[in-house]
């Protein structure tokens, strides 16, 4: 039943009708402006997109108005003239409850683009359970921090049938630089995970070679120079560099969603039956930072905890 549901809705949107309808796909309700989700929004209207975000009275929504944003708390009146509905929302439940909320004032034809970090398997739950057939749903989790998302060159993983992922490219090239199509529903969520993974691994490594570094008393910025250009280099060295030789932990990307994401890495390696070791050790000490009320700081902080567990904390 299902393989024939989804044909049918293949079809429809191979038609001249809603083929049409994506290529003017240009009305879209922002739901989540929060860190990312602000200069995501932005871009989408620097692009020529009419955006509407959704928020709540308070800070966002100040800030929302101060980037030229048209804003608004009424959800349903929001989605329900918009063409694609983006949600960017902190954890499983804000995105379902939105969606909830949301589906019920989706015309037909319309597209729900999760671009949240949640569950694989909530993903799908929401697809199946939530999502009416005739309103389409990508799940396109996003890298690049908030440096990412105010340039405009976030790197997107998008779950989904590829019809869907047509319709949404001009969308998604307002806001990204590598845009790629990983597979069906819930495979953005499953490569944004693998993601979180390296990218705290590679934080927790980097972050020991400095207090490695500054032991032996190496001139700190000249040897993170020469190890950016070798095989050691990647994007947190760079990215983070400023974090590391300042001890500057403002929040790009604050540990208490990373420690919400390599849940997900763990809850989904655990019910495939996979033991992964060196997730688990940066795991905790991330939840560590989180549990002694570091959670506000930018990841960075992996060298904070470092450093105090050798007795070398500023």
């Amino acid at each position: 039943m299902r393989n024939a549901s989804d044909k049918r809705n293949r079809i429809r949107w191979e038609s001249p009708e809603w083929k049409g309808r994506r290529n003017a796909m240009t009305s879209i309700a922002f739901i989540g402006l929060g860190v990312m989700g602000l200069p995501m929004a932005v871009n989408l209207k620097r692009r020529g997109h009419e955006v509407t975000g959704v928020v709540r009275p308070g800070r966002a929504h100040a800030g929302a108005l101060e980037a030229g944003l048209a804003v608004t708390d009424d959800l349903p009146r929001a989605v329900s003239g918009a063409d694609v509905v983006i949600t960017m929302l902190p954890d499983t439940p804000d995105v379902r409850s939105a969606l909830t909320d949301a589906v019920p004032h989706l015309r037909a034809g319309a597209l729900v683009i999760d671009m949240s970090t949640i569950d694989p398997t909530a993903t799908r739950e929401i697809r199946a359970r939530i999502v009416p057939e005739s309103v389409g749903m990508l799940d396109a989790p996003v890298s690049g921090g908030e440096a990412g998302a105010v340039d405009g060159v976030l790197s997107i993983m998008v779950g989904g049938s590829k019809e869907h992922f047509s319709a949404a490219l001009p969308v998604f090239e307002a806001m990204g630089r590598t845009i790629v199509h990983v597979g069906p529903i819930g495979a953005g969520q499953v490569v944004k995970a693998a993601n979180q993974l390296i990218v705290a691994g590679n934080i927790q490594m980097v972050a020991e070679a400095v207090a490695f570094l500054d032991a032996q008393g190496a001139d700190l910025p000249a040897a993170l120079d020469v190890i950016g250009g070798g095989l050691a280099g990647s994007t947190v060295l760079e990215r983070k560099r400023p974090a590391f030789l300042g001890r500057s932990y403002r929040p790009g990307f604050r540990l208490a969603l990373h420690a919400k994401d390599l849940g997900i890495v763990q809850d989904t390696a655990a019910a495939a039956g996979l033991s992964l070791p060196l997730t688990a050790a940066v795991t905790q000490l991330v939840r560590a930072l989180v549990a002694r009320g570091d959670g506000h700081l930018d990841h960075a902080a992996l060298l904070k905890l470092t450093e105090e567990l050798n007795g070398r904390g500023v």
